[in-house]
């Protein structure tokens, strides 16, 4: 199998409470491509509030992950991803949902725990809505970055400062 593309838009960050305080540290972009690696990553940081990992792939879709004792909770940010990327497939495959055909879908749609945050303080309705911000085909003012989504994620929970340094290091800013 031939291993995918990184683009130099794809990050993958991890985020985890140290001393009652956030920090956010850039991952090897090559986690981008493999679901089952970046949770064997994420399990490797403890943390107080679980470990989150936020990847961001072509400027498109991201995923979050958040690792909390042996539960490991998942969200794509848009289902039609898993049609052409390789960790939006997987991550489907993990939530057992079967990759839709391209036409069935006509606007973004989140797909996993969209509770994934909810103890932190950013609900289902809040997720979703940034979520649905990333639809590049909507009339409406999308974001023009995933990164500006993974960003309002976290600082709705608290992590912006930290999260802007390690998007920094990741995409060379």
């Amino acid at each position: 199998m031939a291993m995918p593309e990184v683009s130099e838009t794809d990050f993958a960050i991890i985020v985890f409470r140290e001393d009652d305080q956030w920090e956010a540290d850039v991952l090897p972009e090559t986690v981008t491509a493999d679901l089952a690696g970046l949770v064997r990553v994420l399990r490797q940081q403890p943390s107080i509030a679980g470990t989150i990992g936020l990847a961001g792939i072509d400027d498109y879709f991201f995923v979050a992950i958040r690792v909390v004792g042996s539960q490991v909770s998942v969200l794509l940010s848009d289902i039609g991803a898993a049609l052409d990327y390789p960790l939006a497939e997987q991550v489907l495959e993990y939530l057992d949902i079967p990759v839709p055909d391209e036409e069935d879908l006509d606007q973004v749609l989140p797909a996993g725990d969209l509770s994934i945050f909810a103890d932190l303080g950013l609900d289902e309705m809040e997720l979703a809505a940034i979520c649905s911000r990333l639809d590049v085909d909507s009339d409406d003012d999308p974001w023009d970055h995933v990164e500006d989504a993974v960003e309002s994620i976290a600082a709705r929970l608290g992590f912006g400062l930290a999260m802007e340094r390690a998007l920094d290091v990741a995409l060379g800013s």
